[in-house]
């Protein structure tokens, strides 16, 4: 979805325009102009997971707040899913492809191992021979993606980006796998990013980090160069995803709540002035946990986990694109978004829409 690029200057901050602010204004270099998003048509609901696996719908919904998943087709690829979302960016920007100078391509389930999915979303898309490469950071991917293309265009290097999540989480997760079978889904989202203007509009504040320490918490590990796949490490389905669920719930309140906190902070505002929060579609549990700590209504988060599941780097554009198209998130407004997966890494961003 577009927004508005008039010009016209973003609504006051604050729930008193006359009141003064206690920080600065920061002055955004990037702005977002589209967005868009895709779902596979296939839906798997609680009940068939019931049906196979030994838990019940009632439970999965307690536990995650998931109601239902999308799957991809057999024939449908990561890169195949980016380049729909990418398509629906594009044309909500009122740019061509002929536009792009750059392709961010956030994924952690690549159609191969080389070469980089970007390149066959590049291709998918018919665009010209400029750069586009993957970017693995998991569920944060996204914002990593988007903190990369802010520094592209601040520095002048590119005006238009175009930055992609996409994961196809079914082909990584076991069948009998209950956690990740009811966790996690399959969907792209994407946005078109090109310098701010004079009126407040943009990315704020991005902030991302890494610790390797807890790699071990959330991994694929094998079919890479330290656990070459063989027949016995297929047997014992070393090529699934392995997850800490416990330790990962912990980590995602602590980090994501001070770090969002940060973010607003380095955007010079304050909960109060939050129009929206866009979170990781994960967990709602944690989400509610996050949303009490940061003094900040339920109601204004973004939700579309009930219905997509975890869908790693793209849960984060599926949402946005959602809300901008349904009218809740404006020309003006300030989104907090925040994520946290594999790495372990994680990324928090303000950005005025």
């Amino acid at each position: 979805m577009s927004f508005d690029h008039s010009g016209a200057g973003p609504r006051p901050l604050g729930r008193d325009s006359t009141a003064p602010t206690f920080f600065d204004v920061v002055a955004p270099r990037t702005r977002v102009i589209g967005t868009g998003g895709y779902l596979p048509e296939q839906v798997v609901t609680n009940t068939e997971l019931e049906a196979r696996l030994p838990t019940t719908a009632e439970w999965i919904k307690t536990r995650t707040g998931i109601e239902q998943r999308h799957i991809a087709a057999p024939d449908e690829a990561t890169s195949d899913m980016a380049a729909v979302a990418a398509r629906r960016a594009i044309e909500a920007s009122g740019l061509t492809v002929a536009d792009l100078d750059l392709i961010i391509l956030a994924t952690s389930t690549p159609d191969s191992p080389l070469p980089a999915s970007a390149a066959h979303l590049q291709h998918k898309l018919g665009a010209d021979l400029i750069p586009a490469f993957d970017l693995n950071a998991s569920a944060a991917g996204f914002l990593y993606g988007l903190t990369i293309g802010d520094q592209f265009i601040s520095a002048g290097t590119y005006k238009t980006v175009l930055v992609v999540g996409a994961d196809l989480m079914s082909r990584v997760t076991q069948e009998d796998d209950r956690t990740a079978a009811a966790l996690f889904g399959d969907g792209a989202g994407a946005v078109v990013l090109v310098p701010a203007l004079d009126d407040g509009r943009g990315i704020l504040s991005s902030k991302i980090q890494a610790d390797g320490m807890l790699a071990s918490l959330m991994q694929l590990p094998g079919g890479g160069s330290a656990e070459p796949l063989t027949e016995e490490r297929l047997a014992e389905g070393r090529q699934y995803l392995r997850l800490d669920g416990k330790k990962l719930y912990e980590i995602s309140i602590r980090h994501l709540t001070s770090y969002s906190m940060q973010a607003l902070k380095a955007a010079r505002l304050t909960s109060a002035e939050l129009d929206w929060v866009v979170p990781q579609q994960g967990n709602l549990t944690i989400v509610t946990t996050i949303s009490e700590r940061l003094g900040f209504p339920l109601e204004k988060f973004v939700l579309t986990l009930a219905d997509t599941g975890n869908t790693q780097a793209a849960s984060i554009p599926i949402a946005l694109d959602e809300a901008v198209r349904d009218g809740r998130i404006q020309a003006g407004h300030n989104v907090l978004m925040c994520a946290l997966g594999a790495g372990i890494s994680w990324g928090t961003m303000m950005i005025r829409m």
